[in-house]
């Protein structure tokens, strides 16, 4: 999720960097308000869309390397072909459980809907006012000792302080926000303000976009009115309008500058029509980027597969089945014995069996083992599937229990943290060979200590005969600071 706001982020702020830069001072101010309304919505898809080909325009390290850290699998020890992979253990301290995050995040949405709440209790005390004049596509309000001039939806307000002259000028301005649905941009970029509210540039999109609106209505009322006494309009009268940011204001005193400078203005020539274009590269660059950094269980792994890569395959296959034929059994051994033969370099001296003949107490590979170790609880369990999920579960809740969280906080680590354990089950049943890795050695001590308080389980069997199983489990735990 963070990464997908970053993301958000940067890609609206290189849409508003193209429209100050490039598209700002053109008078196409209907495709420039159309740019602003779809562009931060472009910035909410991109990071969700996936194009495969274009992850090999950039190469993988560079692109993943900015959005995060890879981390390995990580083995601990030699028989890596004999190790049963446990769930990830994600730990939370519960004597410090609040989502922080979440917390000050409700308390700005929550913030953002007051303030709109507000904002929309000045706007109800103004419809209380008497209408004055009312047809089929829009209404005007008079707002008593006043000279106030603004539009909300199909309403237009005006102060009863105007002069003739300048209600006429304000009504033909207003009307074209009323045709145009101005409003409904402004409420757009409202609801955008309560979901995003921690993003500054929604507000920098909804400035851009009121200020085009009065650029839209002012250049349909030139072409009716005459320009000079229209400036003058905009330069003498008083203004009083209340701070509602949904609403199309004529008296907003930080536009009157720039939209006096944008009547003056001649008309873009068409050809400056190509700057749009620049979006296209933009944005096959914004998709070149997603692509490159999905997660790589995405990715597609090309070339020779080694032997270890085939049985890690295999024992996914063999893991989802209920049954294994003896025939798969075999060939299971087979490639487990040849990969531990490449590993380990052996050649000559001495064969290597590949057959499910098991000798008493030798570690087999978890996939293929006929009875999986027991953990005391699970034995009335039908199949190694069930029984399996109920040891996860008991190592888990046991691990939960008695893993001191706070250890990482008092060896001064910070964030996201992982510790990696690996153990066997050997032929008694008993723990043993406890190994762990963890960003700091008395976080490792801990783990051992846990994980070798187990209780002893019922082991595993091969063939009628005890066996050693070895076990992977990952843990990871959030410091909060």
């Amino acid at each position: 999720m963070e990464s997908y706001i970053i993301q958000v982020i940067l890609f609206q702020l290189a849409f508003l960097l193209v429209y100050e830069f490039l598209l700002k001072k053109e008078t196409f101010f209907n495709y420039n308000r159309a740019y602003l309304l779809l562009t931060p919505v472009l910035a909410f898809l991109l990071p969700i869309i996936n194009i495969e080909m274009l992850s090999g325009f950039v190469p993988q390290e560079s692109v993943s390397s900015i959005s995060r850290f890879w981390l390995p699998e990580v083995y601990i020890g030699d028989a890596t072909q004999n190790i049963q992979q446990l769930p990830a253990l994600v730990l939370s301290d519960k004597s410090n459980s609040f989502n922080w995050i979440a917390i000050i995040y409700a308390i700005g949405s929550i913030a953002s809907i007051g303030i709109i709440g507000k904002k929309l209790f000045n706007l109800r005390k103004l419809f209380r006012f008497t209408v004055i004049s009312e047809v089929k596509s829009f209404r005007i309000i008079e707002i008593p000792s006043s000279n106030v001039a603004c539009t909300f939806n199909k309403t237009i307000f005006l102060g009863e302080d105007l002069s003739k002259n300048e209600r006429d000028q304000i009504v033909a301005h207003e009307l074209i926000h009323v045709q145009q649905k101005h409003s409904y941009d402004l409420v757009f970029f409202e609801i955008l303000k309560i979901i995003f509210w921690f993003n500054p540039l929604i507000y920098i999109y909804q400035n851009r976009v009121a200020a085009l609106h009065e650029f839209i209505a002012d250049s349909n009322v030139v072409k009716t009115v005459e320009k000079r006494s229209y400036y003058e309009q905009l330069l003498n009268t008083a203004f009083n309008t209340q701070n509602i940011s949904f609403i199309n204001q004529f008296f907003n005193h930080s536009l009157i500058k720039k939209r006096i400078v944008m009547l003056q203005k001649s008309k873009s020539k068409t050809i400056a029509k190509f700057k749009y274009l620049v979006i296209l590269p933009l944005m096959l660059m914004m998709l070149t980027i997603v692509s490159c950094t999905q997660d790589d269980s995405q990715s597609i792994t090309t070339g020779e597969e080694s032997l270890l890569e085939q049985l890690d395959k295999l024992q996914i296959t063999l893991n989802n089945s209920e049954e294994i034929s003896e025939e798969e059994k075999e060939k299971m051994v087979e490639i487990t014995m040849a990969a531990l033969k490449k590993s380990k370099n052996i050649s000559g001296g001495g064969d290597i069996t590949t057959k499910t003949e098991t000798v008493s107490g030798a570690d087999v590979p978890f996939a293929v083992i006929d009875q999986v170790p027991i953990y005391p609880g699970c034995e009335g369990l039908a199949g190694n599937e069930e029984q399996k999920k109920c040891m996860s579960q008991k190592i888990q809740e046991h691990v939960q229990e008695n893993f001191n969280i706070k250890l990482g906080k008092e060896v001064g680590l910070t964030g996201v943290n992982r510790v990696i354990v690996q153990f066997k089950i050997d032929n008694t049943g008993k723990i043993i060979d406890v190994k762990s890795r963890a960003p700091h050695p008395k976080l490792e001590e801990e783990a051992k200590r846990v994980i070798n308080s187990l209780p002893q389980m019922t082991p595993g069997e091969q063939n009628g005969k005890a066996v050693g199983v070895m076990y992977s489990l990952p843990i990871v735990f959030q410091v909060n600071e």
